[in-house]
Formats: structure tokens, sequence, C-alpha cells
């Protein structure tokens, strides 16, 4: 069983999130900001991946941002980052070493093979 930290503004999307994970046997932590998500960050919980929206409407900092500083607290995360937006070549470049993406809408199968790989790795 993982903990995933999920970070989601749209309400909706991260409580189906939260269910998807819930099924497949793993803890989730659900945060609507950067905020919230750092405050589970810089906590002592064990988190094993943070999967996160880039475009979060409520805050200043965005995804990027936020799995930037988050691997400066937790060096050992996993990150897995979804936007319903293009990606360029050029925001890829953006993401922090390692990490995955996935495009919404996703199904779940999508978002399972995705969190199983980004567990994997």
């Amino acid at each position: 069983m993982a903990v995933i930290l999920i970070v989601e503004d749209d309400v909706f999307i991260r409580q189906i999130a939260e269910l998807m994970i819930e099924d497949w046997g793993h803890k989730q932590l659900s945060a609507c900001d950067v905020d919230e998500a750092l405050s589970f960050l810089r906590s002592p919980q064990h988190i094993d991946a943070l999967f996160t929206d880039i475009r979060l409407k409520t805050a200043a900092l965005g995804g990027y941002e936020l799995a930037h500083e988050a691997i400066k607290l937790r060096p050992k995360l996993r990150v897995l980052y979804a936007t319903g937006n293009s990606i360029t070549d050029k925001m890829k470049a953006l993401f922090v070493e390692g990490s995955n993406f996935l495009q919404k809408p996703y199904s779940e199968h999508q978002l399972q093979n995705a969190i199983d790989e980004l567990l994997a790795a």
C-alpha cells in the first residue's frame, strides 16, 4: 500500500481520484491547493507519491512549482502531473526529473497504470 498525495483544485476530479486510489488499496491524502499540500509535505506523514494538477487556479504556485518544492522537502518523492491542457516539450522540461504525466480527461485504467508505473520506478 502506497500513500499518495492528491493535489487538485476541482473538487469533483479530486473526489473521483480519491475513490479510485482507495479502491486500489492505496492510502490517499487530499489537498485542494498548494498550501494544504505543503502542510502535508512538511509533516512527518509518510508520502510515497505526489499526484498534482499542473494548473492550480487558487494558488500563485502551480503544480510545477509545487513538485519542485516537494522534491526539496522529500528528495525520493515520486511525481505524477496531470492537466487538461496541451503540453509542449518546453513545458515538459519544467517537470521534476523522473516524473510522469497523465493527460486529462483520463480513465480509471489510465490513472491506475500511471500510478502503478510511478510506484514501480
